[in-house]
């Protein structure tokens, strides 16, 4: 970093030559000449102490303000000096340290061998780095990263070790919380889904001779109007002291929380007592929860299997004891059903249909979005695009979504599925942006399991940071259910943040959905979308063109929008221009298209256009 420090420079040359011949000089000029020139050198020699005295201390401050701990060990191991950040980190100050061996502050984690790789590194290489626990004047031990590096003299011999180490004990326990939130449900600390089907591998795996497992899921019946009643937070606290409860009666076994108020339970046995078993946990249970001066007697809904009865295979099993759970809801509640072929023949289409779908958005690569153009009747220019979700199964080619929305909606997928859908529209409109496509607001659906279930607000807010695209270009369409859905809450504030964020809101399928008209007073909406029901038949269905006509009369009286989907004909077109509806959508436009089709149609277009304004100017100039 600086020059080494030497006196070999002309100047103290000349200051010892002129001092030696001071003495054998003749006359006095040439005697104080000579003195003149040994001040001289002797201020420049001084000058040069002074410095390297100067880049010491600088060094000195350097250490003291390091965030990371530096030792200075000599040849034999033994410290000679530490920086402040040394005494932060451990405790020990530098008189408390000075003289014993560096290795005396180590946590007798590691074992002889260690020590013998870490100085058979040093040696051979001159340095070497890695992870290694200490231990603090206090006595805790704690994980660092140390550096160090052997210092040699001319003779290549050691003389000093620089160690350099950093606490890496918060890095270590962030590292803990990534791997406990990625297995642990984080409500009520039990393995989550994930860890489950590792610990059900588990233990199949290392089941012996004549043991058996015996597996239950259970569903809290009612559970929605137990958590309307007593409030959300009293509601995690009822689940909390449910999944205690049952890790209690299962000691021993395996107890995890699969989502909502879904449990599962897991034992090994040698006895064949399965059903009684089932009833031991339905009695245990069902005794009264105590949650803040509330005594709550919970019903319980139960599928359960057995192991290797029922299969050997964790993936197996899973979807079993969820066919049996289903089997029992559809049978009422408050009972319990144990897996029978019979529900795998029923069910194991669906089944199968959900592992899919699960792999595809833990994949990804089969999910993708469709894009349905909306027109403006006056001029036919672009007003906007539906974003439509598509499954291309790798064996089964598209998935209608009549099939796997349904499925995703009662098996917990929807946040996660809608989730994807707002990044997926985002990152594309991001793309369009960056390669100069028309600018059109694409509008999404949101599902009422996104508005209960997820945190619609915050995949909104991260995605446009994220993608860096405006709120005003993503529209959201809401259908009638999720604004008469109670689990929802009261939806109008939440509307009203969005829209002020710059979001535009809409309700889809309008008018198929038991509304009530009072709603669009206070709700804060943009647009509604007339649903293809009643545009099939227009013109010539009276009552359809009548509720047609009696929809957008509303809308101009309350200033919405109105959109009509599925129009497929011109008769149906110009009926709604001239009932005053100011856009459309449908197959007479355009059907659904991947994104990269539409844009090579937008290309098409754009070349068409200036070739046709390039034969216009041609003819004028003519």
């Amino acid at each position: 970093m600086w020059p080494a420090f030497s006196l070999n420079r002309p100047m103290p040359w000349v200051a010892l030559s002129a001092f030696s011949a001071s003495l054998w000089l003749p006359g006095i000029p040439l005697r104080l000449a000579a003195a003149v020139l040994v001040v001289l050198g002797l201020l420049d020699a001084w000058r040069q102490v002074r410095l390297v005295h100067q880049r010491a201390r600088l060094g000195e401050e350097a250490l003291s303000l390091s965030e990371e701990g530096v030792i200075i060990t000599d040849a034999a191991n033994r410290i000679e000096a530490v920086n402040p950040a040394f005494t932060r980190i451990t405790g020990y100050t530098l008189d408390e340290v000075r003289g014993i061996s560096a290795s005396s502050l180590a946590a007798p984690r590691h074992d002889k061998a260690f020590f013998e790789r870490y100085w058979q590194a040093l040696w051979t290489t001159g340095g070497w780095q890695g992870e290694i626990w200490s231990r603090r004047k206090q006595g805790d031990e704690y994980p660092e990263w140390l550096r160090v590096r052997a210092v040699h003299d001319e003779a290549g011999r050691i003389t000093h070790h620089v160690c350099l180490f950093t606490d890496i004990s918060v890095h270590k326990a962030r590292e803990r919380d990534l791997q406990r939130i990625g297995f642990e449900d984080p409500l009520t600390g039990l393995p989550n889904r994930r860890r489950l089907h590792d610990l059900l591998a588990s233990r199949l795996r290392h089941l012996r001779a004549g043991e058996s497992l015996d597996m239950a899921l259970i569903d809290i019946d009612g559970f929605k109007e137990i958590n309307d009643g007593i409030g959300v937070e009293l509601g995690d606290r009822l689940l909390s002291h449910f999944g205690q409860r049952l890790a209690r009666h299962a000691a021993g076994g395996v107890v995890g929380r699969l989502g909502g108020d879904e449990f599962m339970v897991i034992r090994t046995t040698t006895q064949s007592d399965h059903d009684t078993w089932i009833k031991g946990l339905q009695h245990h249970l069902g005794q009264p929860f105590e949650i803040d001066r509330h005594s709550l007697r919970l019903g319980l809904t139960i599928g359960s299997c057995r192991s290797p009865e029922d299969g050997r295979e964790a993936d197996v099993l899973f979807q079993r004891l969820e066919s049996a759970l289903f089997g029992a809801k559809r049978n009422g509640r408050n009972h319990s059903l144990r897996f029978r072929p019979a529900l795998d023949v029923q069910d194991s289409p669906q089944l199968g249909l959900l592992n899919d779908l699960r792999n595809a958005l833990a994949i990804g690569g089969q999910l993708e979005l469709h894009f349905q153009p909306q027109y403006r009747l006056e001029d036919d220019s672009l007003a906007g695009l539906e974003a439509l979700l598509r499954w291309r199964h790798p064996r089964d080619g598209m998935i209608s979504p009549g099939d796997f929305i349904p499925l995703a909606e009662r098996h917990g997928l929807m946040s996660t599925l809608g989730d994807w859908v707002i990044d997926q529209a985002l990152a594309q409109l991001a793309h369009w942006q960056k390669t100069g496509m028309p600018e059109a607001m694409v509008w999404i659906n949101i599902s009422a399991m996104q508005l209960f279930q997820g945190d619609l607000e915050t995949a909104l807010a991260t995605g446009l940071a994220r993608h860096r695209v405006p709120a005003r270009l993503l529209g959201l369409e809401l259908t009638e259910s999720v604004l008469l859905d109670e689990r929802a809450g009261d939806i109008a504030p939440r509307l009203e943040r969005l829209r002020r964020q710059g979001h535009q809101v809409a309700i889809d399928d309008f008018g198929t959905g038991y509304s009530s008209l009072g709603y669009l007073k206070h709700l804060p909406l943009d647009k509604l979308k007339l649903d293809r029901a009643f545009i099939q038949a227009l013109p010539d269905d009276r009552a359809d063109a009548s509720i047609v006509c009696a929809v957008l009369a509303m809308a101009r009286g309350l200033e919405l929008e109105v959109i009509a989907e599925g129009v497929e004909t011109e008769a149906q077109r110009d009926f709604l221009f001239a009932q005053g509806c100011a856009q459309v959508q449908g197959f007479f436009y355009a059907r659904p298209l991947p994104a990269a089709r539409l844009e090579a149609q937008w290309r098409e277009q754009a070349s068409g256009s200036r070739s046709a304004q390039g034969r216009r100017l041609a003819e004028a100039s003519a």
